[in-house]
């Protein structure tokens, strides 16, 4: 590698905390900053799948920790935060993935199971860039990186909380990648196409579905969560040191597709 690439991309030594880390989508993320040379912390509602990710990290040379999370408390964060400060010093970038999904026809659906949806995807959000975020302003740097959706607009059928959760993640990027843009904290989203996970394939992808997915996708394929990782690292690193409020699809050509 040139050493002009090297330098353009290096996060060596940068603290990451990363939400929902112990998942498909953020989990590979995590273990990619891992491999760049960052410092991270795993955060998860699932220990266990946090200290999985962390170990790997950790097995492969890297330095990382598992944190419990539950991503719909303030106070959670908090600790989070100082969790991650204390063996690494100040967080440098926070990447916001926590979330779950719901099929449930849209009659049927109860009030409770809309508001899980929307609280483990918008407002955990909203509390990591709060928390972490007024960390970065303070410390007068940082990077914040959301997790958006193919269905952040327009929406996907079959997915409503998560569909309006998404767009309202879009909103609050670009509303606080408005707000601190002279403060040195930049905020961006990540917008995903389609990832299957075994979740995904079990309650959303009928094979009807899944053809009408695929040829809506130029590339005509899913995507490998490998795939990910470069724009992840591109928006964290200083590469992209002039960009705020954005929203970066990763889709195969899922959002440039008309007819």
């Amino acid at each position: 590698m040139s050493e002009f690439v090297k330098q353009l991309f290096d996060l060596s030594g940068r603290v990451v905390a990363v939400t929902g880390g112990g998942g498909h989508l953020c989990g590979e993320m995590a273990r990619g900053f891992g491999k760049a040379g960052c410092k991270l912390a795993i955060l998860d509602l699932r220990l266990e799948k946090a200290e999985a990710v962390a170990g790997q990290i950790r097995d492969a040379g890297g330095q990382a920790i598992g944190v419990a999370l539950d991503a719909t408390s303030k106070a959670d964060f908090s600790a989070a935060l100082a969790a991650t400060v204390e063996p690494f010093g100040p967080v440098d970038i926070l990447v916001n993935g926590a979330g779950i999904n719901s099929s449930t026809p849209f009659f049927e659906m109860e009030l409770e199971e809309w508001n899980r949806v929307m609280d483990s995807q918008i407002t955990s959000t909203f509390l990591g860039c709060q928390v972490f975020g007024e960390h970065m302003v303070a410390n007068g740097r940082g990077n914040i990186i959301n997790i958006s959706s193919a269905s952040a607009g327009p929406p996907l059928s079959k997915a409503f909380p998560y569909s309006v959760a998404k767009a309202g993640i879009k909103n609050l990027t670009q509303n606080l990648g408005r707000e601190w843009a002279k403060q040195g904290v930049r905020v961006n989203a990540i917008r995903p196409g389609f990832f299957p996970t075994e979740w995904n394939r079990k309650n959303f992808i009928t094979p009807d579905r899944e053809a009408a997915i695929l040829g809506h996708t130029p590339m005509g394929r899913y995507g490998e969560v490998s795939e990910l990782v470069g724009a992840m690292i591109w928006l964290a690193s200083d590469a992209s040191g002039f960009v705020t409020g954005a929203e970066i699809a990763v889709d195969g050509g899922y959002s440039a597709m008309t007819i």
